[in-house]
This record gives C-alpha cells, structure tokens and sequence, in this order.
C-alpha cells in the first residue's frame, strides 16, 4: 500500500452517468491484481473529506483504468476532474480473485481449472475485464469450454464492457430487468440455465462474480447447489479503506475446531470487506 500523486490522462463519459478515468502509476500498475481497489481523494476541496474506493479496472503499461457511475455529490466531483490534474491515491488495497489452477479447485471438489464463468450486476462489470485479461492470458486446456460473462443491468443503456469481452473471446450473455436487451429477468436467473446444460466431470466451471448483495447471496446459494467453485467480490462503502474503522464487517464461516468432547462446533467470525477481501470463497460468507 502506498500514497500517490498520479496525472490524469483522460476522464471521459463513456454512457449515461458512467465514467471512465485512465491516469499515469507506473509504480504500482505492475502489481496490482484483478480484485484490488484503490482509495481516491475525488477533490481537493475540504467540503469531501473522505475518500472513495474504486476497483482497478484496468492495469495496462504504466497506466491504471477505472470505471464509475455519478451517484452522489463524491463521484460528481470526480467527473469535473480535468485531464493534466493529479490525483491523490492510496493502494492497491485488499485481497483480489486468485486465477490459479490450485486454488480454483479447492473448493466444491472440482476437478480441474476449466471454464471460467464471469457475472457482473451493474457496476459489478467494473473488475472483471481486467480479472478477464489475466484469464486469457493463461493457456486453457484444450478441452475446456469457451470462457463466458454473463452481465446484468436494469436497462441495455447500462449494459458496459460487451465489445471489450467480446474481443477477448468470451461467449457475452446479457440480462436486462426491463428485457429491452438479452434474456429478460435477473442474471441469476440466466445462470441457472447455464448451470442446468450437461457437461462432463473435468468441465467444471469456475465462478467469478461481483455485484450487488442479493445477486451475490444468490449465487453462493447455486454454487454450493451445483458444487460449483465461485469467489465472490463485495460491493460495500467503505470508510477507510485499510481495515482501521471497522465498518465494512461481513460474517463469515471458520474451520469447525474440535471441541474437548471430540464434536466439531460450527464457528463464525466477522472480517473487514476492505482488509480481508472485498474477494471471498463463497464458501466461506454466511448469507
């Protein structure tokens, strides 16, 4: 974790109330990992005192990508900041996905690391092309299925990212409250039919999701159904960003200790969203 001054290079509306904001950090552009976040100072004025936290977007060369919706008075200021600015920036910050074979198959008894299943509500897209990025750049097995993204939205206005996927080779599937684009309904509800389609024992797919509380919830729910493996990133407000204020706690399960009698007792124990994830196994959260 470090505190930079970083150049803006460009901060454009890319749709409706979305942003994207590309700036200069060589420093830590080569480190940060898909899943992490950044603190940013949106202004410089005294009357926005706490930070925002932002997921990385995008890391490519020695430039860092964000993407944000104007949704309050904090992201407003920050789309009024102008190209040749300079930021004020705390990061990489909290745990991001782990896209190793070893890990992938822990959970769930998955045989093998195959077909990665990507589902993003709204903002939830934020993370995943970068996450995407570092995917494709692992050979997969020639077996494997082609990786997929399932994005959700209310409308097809708020539908981002679909090209970019599209030009790494993911299979997009769409979901729109309204049914004005794709399949009409939740996108949990589109990866229920994706879960439904037979496949063989090593094309166990693996899930990595970000978005809003009930999708989430919903999908751990499915994972552990269907002996999925899937981590999962939370969207909270977070205070600090470092763990200190305590605000972000979600409950989440522990290994059952043996108790003096010899019975395994069921433990749970709270950890920082901002310091101990925002990526957990599903299999570790208490919905």
């Amino acid at each position: 974790m470090r505190q930079l001054r970083s150049k803006i290079i460009s901060n454009i509306k890319i749709s409706g109330n979305y942003h994207k904001l590309i700036f200069k950090e060589n420093r830590i552009a080569n480190i940060i990992q898909p899943g992490q976040f950044l603190m940013l100072k949106v202004t410089e004025s005294k009357e926005i005192l706490l930070r925002r936290p932002f997921s990385v977007h995008r890391a490519r060369g020695k430039n860092i990508e964000i993407i944000y919706e104007v949704v309050g008075r904090g992201t407003e200021a920050l789309a009024h900041r102008s190209k040749g600015e300079y930021l004020d920036i705390i990061g990489p910050l909290g745990n991001g996905f782990s896209y190793q074979p070893s890990h992938a198959c822990r959970q769930a008894g998955a045989v093998s690391y195959q077909q990665p299943l990507l589902i993003a509500g709204g903002m939830g897209i934020a993370p995943l092309l970068f996450l995407a990025e570092k995917l494709i750049s692992r050979k997969l097995k020639a077996e494997s299925r082609k990786p997929i993204i399932l994005i959700g939205a209310r409308t097809r206005k708020e539908i981002l990212c679909e090209s970019e996927f599209k030009k790494l080779g993911f299979e997009v599937k769409v979901s729109t409250d309204d049914g004005s684009k794709g399949y009409k309904g939740k996108v949990t509800e589109l990866l229920k039919t994706i879960l439904r389609e037979p496949r063989t024992e090593n094309q166990t797919p693996t899930i990595y999701a970000c978005g809003p509380r009930p999708m989430l919830k919903e999908i751990a729910r499915l994972s552990r159904k269907y002996k999925i493996p899937a981590q999962l990133s939370l969207e909270e407000h977070l205070a600090c960003g470092i763990g200190a204020c305590l605000g972000c706690v979600v409950k989440t399960r522990t290994e059952n200790p043996v108790c003096p009698a010899g019975r395994r007792v069921p433990r749970t124990e709270y950890k920082r969203v901002c310091k101990d994830g925002p990526v957990f196994d599903a299999q570790d959260l208490v919905c």
